[in-house]
């Protein structure tokens, strides 16, 4: 079994590791597009050519399902790639978790690129799933590409400057971007208000990857060996992943279960 990701850069880390988990078995190709970094602030039309560009590589090599690691590369490139793809080869999204995220009824706040802050899809979401829940869309300029660098101060003042645009009131927050899930815990301790219980974050990673094991028929057995291979294409050419990856988790995951195999 093979998982294709795309994405500007490292913000497939998360899935990649959500799929890693689920099925350690699985090979996984990560195709990347480090010229383009960030997607976020291009037009609508190059978004989706530089998307269609990383997966046509990943395409060939044979890929059993396609993940979509990026919220503004589905926002603008998914109708494109699934176009192009399917159903030969499944295409799945990365969507705000923004149904769970009102489930709890509590003000939310939807952490995004200015891409996709105020983006037709993200309020048709907002329309379709939010139901009463009070929303406020944060744009987040700079953190992505902060996140991307590991640059510590950037991705310090990033998450400080959307912080002062979220109201202290809002008890969750939907993680719009796959690059923000990597500083989750940052974005945790630069919300969470004194006295009052733990925010609430919520990510799409787990789900992205339990969707691409269902488009493949296939179930999660977190059990099965460890004999996944991982493959890093660069702007369609092999490599490795990139230094910054190893700063998080989730790069240190996949760095790691590709050195023991």
């Amino acid at each position: 079994m093979k998982i294709a990701l795309v994405d500007s850069g490292i913000g497939l880390l998360a899935a990649a590791a959500a799929v890693r988990r689920l099925r350690p078995d699985a090979d996984l190709l990560l195709s990347c597009d480090p010229p383009g970094m960030p997607w976020g602030p291009r037009a609508p039309e190059d978004i989706a050519a530089r998307a269609l560009a990383a997966a046509e590589a990943a395409a060939g090599y044979g890929p059993g399902a396609l993940i979509v690691a990026c919220n503004t590369a589905t926002v603008h490139g998914l109708p494109v790639l699934r176009s192009r793809f399917e159903p030969g080869l499944p295409v799945v999204g990365t969507v705000p978790a923004i149904k769970p995220a009102a489930a709890g009824g509590g003000p939310v706040a939807i952490w995004a690129t200015p891409g996709t802050t105020g983006s037709p899809y993200q309020r048709d979401l907002i329309a379709r799933f939010a139901g009463s829940a009070e929303v406020t869309e944060v744009p987040c300029p700079g953190l992505a590409d902060a996140v991307e660098h590991a640059d510590e101060r950037a991705i310090d003042g990033a998450i400080a400057a959307a912080a002062a645009l979220t109201p202290p009131e809002v008890t969750t927050v939907v993680l719009g971007c796959t690059h923000y899930e990597l500083v989750a815990e940052r974005i945790r301790a630069a919300l969470q208000q004194p006295g009052l219980p733990p925010l609430v974050l919520h990510g799409s990673a787990g789900a992205v990857a339990a969707q691409a094991l269902r488009r493949l028929g296939e179930h999660p057995a977190p059990e099965a060996p460890a004999t996944g291979g991982l493959t890093v294409l660069l702007s369609g050419r092999e490599g490795g992943l990139p230094e910054p990856a190893k700063a998080y988790a989730d790069g240190r995951l996949l760095t790691a279960a590709s050195a023991a195999r």
